[in-house]
């Protein structure tokens, strides 16, 4: 069990130096790009894109008193994107009760596919 146990605790701390190295890389290519002012670009055998797309985050107290019936504030039990997406989906809320709720924060992905 202790072999485990460390082993596991080694692949963590690999993960999280890959994960840290790789949003590194990333800033800095798509830094480079928004310099270029590109948001596609073959680089070798590499094709790389930039693809830019918008998340709301919702404001817990701001969406509670959004809601028209506080039954639904138990469906959400917190904000949830996904669980807010499906409620409007199926129509117990409308997108313009929920208008001033939310922030709009800009993501990029980075997408490099190998020719």
């Amino acid at each position: 069990m202790n072999k485990l146990i460390s082993r596991y605790y080694q692949l963590k701390q690999k993960n999280k130096a890959i994960e840290q190295e790789l949003a590194e890389l990333k800033e800095q290519i798509v830094q480079h790009m928004n310099s270029e002012s590109v948001t596609e670009q073959t680089v070798g055998s590499y094709r790389v894109r930039l693809i830019q797309s918008e998340r709301k985050e919702y404001h817990e107290t701001l969406l509670f008193n959004a809601l028209p019936d506080p039954e639904l504030w138990r469906m959400l039990s917190k904000p949830d994107q996904g669980k807010i997406t499906g409620l409007i989906r199926v129509g117990a809320l409308k997108e313009e009760q929920l208008k001033d709720t939310y922030t709009v924060k800009q993501q990029v992905a980075l997408i490099i596919d190998k020719k």
